[in-house]
């Protein structure tokens, strides 16, 4: 294994994160369209790069046996943390796995699972072709394949939104960023994933926006309280239907695609 680069990130990125109403708007957007897709429990799950748990673990929770694969120790023990909370019944449908997503296969011994996900994790990586392959090796065949990554046609508005113009306009054609965990990001379009899974045997069947107008907001400088449990229900609902909808998903700085894969 190599040195754990999330280390120093993983107190930021699974408490702070998660506990912003963004946080809650991702898990709970995110929840709801995987479950337009997933067939029901106790399907085999596999989250590749799954970090602190916070997709899966509430997937445990409704039913399904979920394997939650990543590559830094800082974040599985966050996972195990957050695991250790659960029923017991819950926690004994968990698996942790300490490996990079470009050995899924390896690390879980060729099992294949009802659905695997990645979310959150193409935009670190220089080539995303090899974890793609590895993603769509792992799906059993008529599998989920759920792919989150930031979207490259949406890459001027966070600047734009914080009044850097100089950088707003120079991120009309680009496809990297500083990220707001601060280090380097890269961003893909819809149709670039599409075809890329498409290739490895994943027909694409839908895709969604997964943040629109809590971004805009955080961007803009609004605070949201996580504490109003009205107010951050109701932004979840919204935002939920907006990534159903164009112009409205076209425009989220993250997309959400769901392919399924082809029978052998």
């Amino acid at each position: 294994m190599t040195d754990d680069l999330w280390a120093s990130l993983a107190e930021q990125f699974a408490d702070d994160a998660y506990a912003s109403v963004k946080g809650y708007v991702r898990t709970y957007v995110m929840h709801r369209q995987l479950l337009e897709h997933l067939p029901a429990p106790p399907a085999s799950v596999l989250d590749v790069g799954g970090g602190a748990g916070h997709q899966s673990l509430p997937l445990a929770q409704a039913g399904y046996d979920v394997t939650l694969l990543d590559p830094s120790p800082a974040m599985l023990e966050r996972a195990r943390e957050r695991l250790g909370r659960l029923p017991g019944e819950a926690q004994g449908r968990v698996t942790l796995v300490e490996a990079d997503g470009e050995s899924a296969g390896e690390a879980v011994q060729g099992e294949r699972f009802a659905a695997v996900l990645c979310h959150g994790v193409l935009g670190y990586l220089e080539r995303p072709e090899p974890l793609v392959d590895q993603l769509c090796r792992c799906a059993a065949p008529g599998g989920v394949v759920s792919i989150m990554t930031g979207n490259a046609r949406a890459m001027a508005v966070r600047p734009a939104l914080e009044r850097r113009w100089d950088d707003a306009l120079a991120s009309f054609d680009a496809t990297t960023e500083i990220g707001v965990l601060g280090v380097p990001a890269r961003a893909d379009t819809v149709e670039e994933v599409g075809d890329l899974v498409r290739s490895h045997g994943v027909e694409p069947v839908r895709w969604y926006g997964v943040w629109l107008f809590v971004d805009w907001l955080e961007f803009s400088g609004a605070r949201l309280d996580p504490g109003d449990a009205e107010q951050v229900a109701a932004t979840a609902e919204v935002e939920l239907e907006a990534g159903r909808r164009d112009p409205y998903r076209q425009l989220s700085r993250v997309f959400h695609l769901v392919g399924r894969k082809r029978a052998a």
